[in-house]
C-alpha cells in the first residue's frame, strides 16, 4: 500500500512561559506505530521501497530507537523481511526493542566501530539469498527524511492561514538533523522570517550544526536551489546535559507538568529534554509575547521506559 499522512493537529496549551502563546504540533498522534517524526519519515521511505520493488528493509539504530520500531512495524505489516543493525553499547532492553522483536525483525548486534562493515555484509548476504534490500540510514537520515519535514512545514503554513496566526519561532528536539533540515528548507522555500530552533539532545557544535547544514544543502542541491551557510542554522547545544539519554531534575519536572496539566506525554531522551531546553532558551533570550510552536516529535514508548523515574523523581 502507499502511505499517505493526514496533517497532525496543532494545539494551544495553557502553560505560560514569559507570557508567550505556546502551541504544540502533535506528531506523536500519527496513527502508525505510536507515531512520531520517525513515522512521518518512514512513510516516504516505504513508498520509495515499494516503487523500487524491494522486499527486504535494513536499517540501523539502538535498542531505544523510535525509528527502528516504526520500520520494523511497517515491514511486518507489509510482509517484508526486516534487519536491524544495532550497536552493542546500547543494547539494553526497552519497550522499543521488545516491539522490534515482536514485529519479527532480525536484530544484529555489533561493535560501534564495525557498523559500516556489518551493514555492507548484511546487504551482500541478503542479495545472495535472493532478496532485493532497501537500506534506510539510522534515524531516517537523508533527503527523504528532510522532505518529510518540508511537508510538515507546509502543514504548519496551512494552519497559520486557516487560524490567522503567524508563528515567530518553531522549536523541536534536534537529533540526527533531518527534521530540522526539512523545517529550514520549508522556511527558505516559503521566504519566511520565523526562526527554526533545534534543541540538541546529544550532539555538540560545531558538528551538530554542520550535520544539519549538510542535510539542508543536500536537499536544496537536489531541488537546484542556492545553497546556504551556517548562519541559517540555529542548533542549540546548551541543554544536552551529559549527552544522549542524560537528564536532570528540571526535565523530569517539565514532563510531569505537561502530563498533569495538559495530558501530553513526553520522554526524558527527546521531547521532554527539547521542551525543557525551549523553556530555558525563552527565558535566557527574554522572548516575550511571541507565538511559539513546539513540535512534539513522538517517542511514546520511551515515556513508559521512563515512568519509574518520573514517578519517583
Amino acid at each position: 500500500m502507499r502511505y499517505n499522512l493526514y496533517p497532525t493537529p496543532v494545539e494551544k496549551i495553557n502553560l505560560s512561559i514569559n507570557e508567550n502563546n505556546l502551541f504544540i504540533k502533535r506528531e506523536d498522534l500519527i496513527s502508525t506505530s505510536f507515531g512520531g517524526n520517525k513515522a512521518r519519515k518512514a512513510f516516504l521511505f516505504f513508498n520509495e521501497l515499494q516503487e523500487q520493488n524491494c522486499n527486504c528493509v535494513i536499517t540501523y539504530g539502538s535498542s531505544s530507537s523510535n525509528h527502528c520500531r516504526v520500520v520494523a512495524n511497517i515491514a511486518a505489516a507489509e510482509g517484508l523481511k526486516c534487519i536491524i543493525i544495532s550497536p552493542t553499547t546500547s543494547s539494553s532492553e526497552t519497550f522499543n526493542s521488545k516491539m522490534m522483536k515482536f514485529f519479527g525483525a532480525e536484530i544484529i548486534n555489533c561493535n560501534i566501530n564495525k557498523v559500516k562493515e556489518t551493514i555492507n555484509n548484511v546487504m551482500h548476504k541478503t542479495m545472495k539469498q535472493g532478496y532485493k534490500p532497501y537500506f534506510i540510514e539510522g534515524g531516517g537520515h537523508g533527503n527523504i527524511g528532510t522532505e518529510a519535514y518540508l511537508e510538515a512545514y507546509e502543514e504548519i503554513k496551512t494552519f497559520e492561514i486557516e487560524n490567522n496566526i503567524n508563528f515567530d519561532f518553531i522549536f523541536h528536539t534536534s537529533g540526527t538533523g533531518t527534521t530540522q533540515a526539512g523545517l529550514i528548507c520549508g522556511k527558505l522555500i516559503n521566504h519566511d522570517s520565523k526562526e527554526i530552533i533545534g534543541i540538541s539532545n546529544a550532539r555538540r557544535n560545531p558538528y551538530g550544526s554542520q550535520v544539519v547544514l549538510d542535510s539542508v544543502n543536500s536537499y536544496l542541491e537536489e531541488l537546484g536551489r542556492p545553497l546556504v551557510d551556517l548562519k541559517k542554522i540555529n542548533f542549540v547545544d546548551d541543554y544536552v546535559c551529559n549527552g544522549y539519554g542524560s537528564y536532570n531534575k528540571e526535565i523530569i519536572n517539565v514532563i510531569k507538568t505537561l502530563l498533569i496539566e495538559e495530558g501530553i506525554p513526553m520522554d526524558l531522551t527527546y521531547t521532554g529534554k527539547g521542551f525543557w531546553g525551549m523553556k530555558e532558551y525563552i527565558k535566557k533570550n527574554q522572548l516575550i509575547n511571541k507565538n511559539i510552536l513546539f513540535i512534539h516529535t513522538g517517542g511514546t514508548p520511551l515515556f513508559y521506559d521512563d515512568l519509574e523515574v518520573l514517578i519517583g523523581g
